[in-house]
């Protein structure tokens, strides 16, 4: 299994629209074929690997580093099946900027319209875990703006979100898969695809994190007024202290008031310290810190990285895309999932004659 992320340079252009309408047709009948052939869950595991995500978003119609291949791919499953999503047994929600945040109550409208009532609270919990860990627990620089779940009505996940890194333009893809997932905190992510990587970053989802995850978690449940104290002393002094450019000191007003709240939750382990309202990367690099300079316990500062073209490029690269041959690509995708499902009516035809002919008269 590869862990981490995928981390790919950007180049501008906008997705036409007449070429988003074609991309949501074909990543619609792909999805269709792969639950037809495969299941649904099968879609989950596909998307969150990188190498096939990413092929999936050059058949689209991208470059291998065009703008917006996480994005508008996502959207263009996400809109190519709409109002299907009970037939495929595939839900998807979240996007892009505000639209990622509207997560929780997409999921919430998914499951009063489709009645998945027993999954709602715990995908809702996963979407803000798995945003919370690469946002505050992964430190790397990079800002989520993009966060997809995907979804079945079993309620197994799988989730796709990005960040950018403003200063460098680099963006970074993390990958997420529910099936065999056993830890949120420790080497959680699911796949990695890259050849750049960060020097100073702090990963506290990393293996070799565990002790400092458990310091910290020790420090928040004592009363931070002590350490608060002695954190004046250090930024008093931090223009004389050795300190290492991996670990900077967290600034910012809100430190004391999340520490305070993490203090009064009393976390029982690293999970519940990042779901407590309020802690975000400051509190958690002061914690890790504190928990370095205490009990001895260095955070890993390890980067988790790792890393076909079809119908052309949205832009132009490394062609134009060719009309004539993405409808083409449609026609024959679309006809092949109407054998599929006259193939599957049929046997379910035959099923029933055979049912009423065992049937005792």
């Amino acid at each position: 299994m590869r862990t981490g992320t995928t981390r790919l340079p950007l180049h501008g252009g906008k997705c036409p629209a007449w070429l988003f309408e074609k991309m949501k047709r074909l990543a619609g009948l792909i999805v269709e074929v792969v639950v037809l052939e495969f299941g649904a869950k099968e879609v989950l595991r596909r998307v969150a690997d990188p190498y096939w995500f990413q092929a999936l978003g050059c058949t689209l119609g991208f470059d291998w580093h065009s703008s917006g291949l996480t994005t508008t791919t996502c959207a263009a499953l996400k809109d190519g099946i709409k109002n299907r999503e009970k037939e495929l047994g595939l839900f998807i929600a979240g996007g892009k900027g505000k639209t990622a945040l509207q997560t929780p109550r997409e999921i919430e409208a998914a499951g009063s319209k489709f009645a998945l009532e027993r999954h709602l609270e715990g995908l809702k919990e996963t979407s803000r875990l798995v945003a919370k860990v690469d946002n505050t627990a992964l430190q790397d620089g990079f800002d989520l703006y993009h966060h997809c779940i995907f979804f079945t009505e079993e309620g197994d996940w799988s989730v796709v979100q990005q960040g950018m890194d403003e200063n460098s333009r680099w963006a970074r893809r993390y990958h997420w898969l529910g099936e065999g997932l056993e830890d949120f905190v420790s080497e959680p992510h699911h796949a990695v695809c890259c050849d750049y990587r960060q020097d100073s970053i702090l990963n506290l989802v990393a293996r070799e994190s565990e002790e400092n995850r458990r310091a910290s978690v020790l420090l928040s449940r004592e009363n931070p007024e002590k350490f608060l104290k002695e954190w004046s002393k250090i930024k008093e002094h931090e223009a004389s202290l050795d300190l290492p450019r991996h670990h900077p000191l967290p600034q910012g007003k809100r430190l004391s008031a999340s520490l305070y709240k993490a203090f009064l939750e009393q976390p029982a382990d690293f999970r519940s310290l990042l779901t407590v309202s309020g802690v975000g990367p400051q509190t958690v690099r002061a914690l890790s810190l504190l928990a370095e300079l205490t009990f001895g316990a260095p955070p890993s500062h390890r980067d988790p990285v790792r890393y076909s073209f079809a119908h052309g490029g949205k832009d132009g690269h490394p062609y134009p895309v060719n009309r004539e041959t993405y409808d083409q690509s449609i026609q024959v995708l679309q006809e092949a999932v109407s054998r599929a499902r006259i193939g599957r009516l049929e046997k379910m035809q035959a099923l029933k004659r055979l049912a009423a002919f065992r049937k005792p008269v």
